[in-house]
């Protein structure tokens, strides 16, 4: 129980000890809303919690799956959600087209939430861009630009790919869309968006939407200071989709439902 009064959110952690699991389980422990019940990795370290190679080892009661692994553990966390009626929260990036299509389906059978992102402010960010689109369209040239840490293996990043999608949605004329410019003929046309990838360091995340007009510029960012600010999301996701029937969610839901507060 937790210390108002609510039952603790318990949590089956997929990559425990990846880098964001890690801060999962440091979060956590500040928090005691939440319980990591058991985790998995293929790994193994000494910590308060048991630790499985397989999904289908795990004998513990959990209340949400929270997955920040890779795309190649998709299958086997729907299949241990939808046979045990758990919720899942997805914030892995670099899902294929087919792989997408199996978290759509399976979420015909039980809540599933799926962000490229769980920053609230890079979500606020998008409704932003929503607003903002169209009326800059027809006299600002549009480019994204997103940063990682140099272990990333995915470009360009989710969050970048649901920022390009949000501007596609609300552009009234098509424009085709550029990844990085090489050789000696890359002058800008005047329908195309252009996609940069920087990866370095120990960058958490900065993603960049700029408008460039004539004698001016607009630019929209979102830097992360540190994953911390991705815990916090994932955690509030998971108390969130426990509380859903079945369906597709994702952080605009979560924004909507809770009107904007980011309490």
């Amino acid at each position: 129980m937790a210390g108002d009064g609510r039952m603790t959110i318990k949590i089956l952690l997929f990559g425990c000890f990846g880098s964001m699991g890690r801060v999962i389980s440091e979060k956590v422990k500040e928090d005691d809303n939440f319980s990591i019940t058991a985790g998995i990795d293929n790994s193994y370290e000494k910590i308060d919690f048991p630790v499985y190679k397989n999904i289908s080892e795990v004998k513990e009661n959990v209340d949400v799956i929270v997955d920040f692994s890779s795309p190649r553990s998709l299958e086997n966390i729907i299949d241990f959600g939808i046979k045990n009626n758990i919720p899942l929260v997805l914030a892995t990036t670099g899902y294929t087209e087919i792989e997408l299509q199996m978290i759509e389906k399976a979420s015909e059978k039980i809540p599933i939430f799926k962000t490229a992102n769980m920053s609230y402010g890079v979500n606020i960010m998008a409704k932003i861009l929503k607003e903002i689109t169209s009326l800059m369209e027809k006299d600002y040239d549009i480019e994204i630009i997103e940063k990682h840490h140099n272990k990333k293996v995915d470009s360009p990043s989710g969050t970048a790919k649901m920022l390009k999608n949000v501007i596609s949605s609300e552009l009234k004329k098509k424009q085709d869309y550029v990844y990085g410019r090489i050789g000696s003929d890359t002058k800008r046309k005047n329908n195309e968006i252009g996609i940069h990838a920087v990866r370095g360091g120990t960058i958490s995340g900065e993603h960049l939407v700029l408008f460039a007009g004539e004698d001016e510029v607009l630019e929209i960012k979102h830097s992360a200071q540190s994953k911390r600010l991705f815990a916090k999301g994932a955690l509030k996701a998971s108390s969130y989709i426990v509380m859903k029937e079945k369906g597709l969610y994702n952080m605009n839901d979560l924004i909507n439902d809770i009107g904007g507060t980011n309490e």
